[in-house]
């Protein structure tokens, strides 16, 4: 029975991670987070998430959980993560993180752990979305280096602070990678006024951020005469968080390690 400790259960996600953890007959609810200056300090973590009592309460500091618990999931910013991970490997805990908008020198702070910290780090924990990584690898492959033009698209509800989202430059990143490109060099973010015709190799991105949406992410492929979309949506943040409790009970016997939802799933050789 894998031992599981949420960060952020009073928000959106952490509801849903309680309600996961809950229902996962292989994993136990051992610790809940909220802010330091919450009022919900205190408050029974299940009846947060709708779930009833389940006789955990929240608590301010993830040092006071540290003995309760043998996994971390934290879906939180970066900041606070890179916090939590420092603790993880400080008392030698695991970690599974779906945080998004690291930037450069952020995720080098992340990686330098590796080599302590058995922590799963994906943007996107989704099984179809992890499928569907490995679909625009045979389909770039296949199609990128034969005059099809490349668009990444991606929408999401209007309170994401992030843009493009983690998923969207992590499919563009597949994309870039299966063709010898990079993000860096054929990464077109944005495009206004006379910006001249598209060229070749670029691969674009185009960002929505409206009402509730929770995730569409759509990768096109298109030539003259055809057009070839891979395309994956979710109805429900719950698909997240199944995704992310699956990756916890994975990672509770791991060595130390970078690993990702690829990993998990069995598509790539463990890390």
């Amino acid at each position: 029975m894998t031992r599981i400790a949420i960060v952020g259960v009073a928000g959106r996600m952490g509801r849903q991670l309680v309600a996961a953890v809950h229902q996962d007959p292989d994993a136990t609810l051992a610790a809940g987070l909220v802010k330091p200056d919450s009022s919900l300090v205190g408050v029974d973590i299940g009846e947060l998430a709708g779930q009833g009592r389940l006789g955990v309460a929240a608590v301010a500091t993830l040092e006071e959980a540290i003995d309760s618990f043998d996994v971390l999931i934290d879906f939180t910013t970066p900041q606070v993560t890179l916090a939590n991970l420092a603790v993880c490997a400080e008392h030698g805990k695991r970690i599974v993180i779906g945080t998004t908008g690291l930037d450069h020198e952020q995720l080098a702070e992340l990686d330098a752990y590796r080599d302590r910290v058995p922590m799963v780090f994906a943007p996107n924990m989704s099984v179809g979305v992890n499928l569907s990584l490995k679909l625009l690898e045979t389909a770039a492959r296949a199609l990128g280096d034969e005059g099809y033009d490349i668009e990444v698209i991606e929408a999401h509800h209007r309170h994401k602070v992030d843009a493009p989202s983690g998923t969207a430059l992590k499919m563009g990143e597949v994309v870039a990678e299966s063709l010898g490109r990079t993000l860096k060099e054929h990464g077109v973010f944005a495009r206004e006024g006379q910006c001249g015709p598209r060229t070749d190799k670029e691969i674009g991105f185009a960002t929505v951020r409206a009402g509730d949406i929770v995730g569409e992410h759509t990768v096109m492929f298109a030539t003259e005469g055809e057009r070839i979309e891979i395309t994956h949506k979710a109805s429900s943040r719950m698909t997240f968080a199944k995704g992310a409790v699956r990756a916890a009970r994975w990672v509770a016997d791991r060595d130390a390690g970078r690993y990702d939802m690829q990993d998990v799933l069995g598509f790539t050789d463990s890390r």
